[in-house]
């Protein structure tokens, strides 16, 4: 089912402030621009629904305003790689050949995805509204399957899929790869880096979206834990959500 181009409904602030538990820790002119960009993204790239699903203003509010929270501080054009967002009920049935559990082992079939951000260049997002609308009301889970797969497309603007963004300077970019590099080691071999989740350890990539999620959902626990690799994402993204 496809969704006209529109954009957010005259009572997307209700929506967002009921679905989305980190709604209140945003100032009122930072409110003000979520709800500014996640009208932009209804308006400017394709919505649909799956499998016979129908789009609602509470679930375009709910995942518009989410993608919206990464970009707060920068600019949609670091979503040019987005074309569409597809939504499905819930899980989706992938079929293909992924990394396994161990490293170093691959597994095909049909595997139960949450969300996938295409590779193809300008290829759509998909999201299972269910766990989109549960990530959006608990963050402090420090999963939010809207973030991990727009973050994927902000990796992909330079073509290159492998956890490392666009960057200003050579220095940022420097420092982003040794912090960066630090912790995905020790995640790829079973070592533990709280409050990140060992599936950043399956590549660089998923690395990066993996932090993208913990650096919004639980800030205080990574800028405590981890405050290096929260220091390259603050600078990144040029926000700061634990000191919100």
């Amino acid at each position: 089912m496809f969704h006209r181009r529109r954009g957010l409904a005259d009572d997307w602030e209700r929506v967002a402030s009921e679905r989305l538990a980190i709604w209140n820790a945003f100032s009122a002119a930072e409110r003000d621009q979520l709800g500014d960009l996640g009208d932009w993204l209804l308006r400017h790239k394709h919505w649909e629904a799956a499998h016979g699903f129908a789009l609602d203003d509470d679930i375009l509010t709910t995942i518009a305003v989410q993608a919206a929270v990464l970009v707060l501080a920068l600019d949609v054009d670091y979503y040019r790689e987005v074309s569409a967002i597809i939504v499905y009920p819930s899980t989706i049935i992938s079929r293909g050949t992924y990394a396994g559990a161990v490293r170093g082992t691959v597994t095909d079939g049909e595997v139960p995805v949450l969300g996938q951000a295409h590779h193809d260049h300008r290829g759509p997002i998909l999201i299972a509204w269910d766990e989109a609308r549960a990530d959006a009301a608990e963050p402090g889970r420090g999963r939010n399957v809207v973030l991990h797969e727009f973050a994927h497309k902000i990796d992909m603007l330079d073509d290159i899929t492998d956890g490392t963004p666009p960057l200003e300077t050579k220095e940022q970019r420097a420092r982003w790869v040794a912090v960066c590099t630090d912790a995905y080691t020790d995640l790829r071999d079973g070592r533990t880096r709280p409050p990140l989740d060992p599936y950043g350890g399956v590549s660089p990539a998923e690395f990066f979206a993996v932090a993208t999620e913990c650096f919004f959902g639980v800030p205080v626990a990574l800028s405590t834990d981890q405050p290096d690799l929260y220091a390259v994402l603050r600078d990144f993204y040029k926000q700061d959500p634990a000191a919100r």
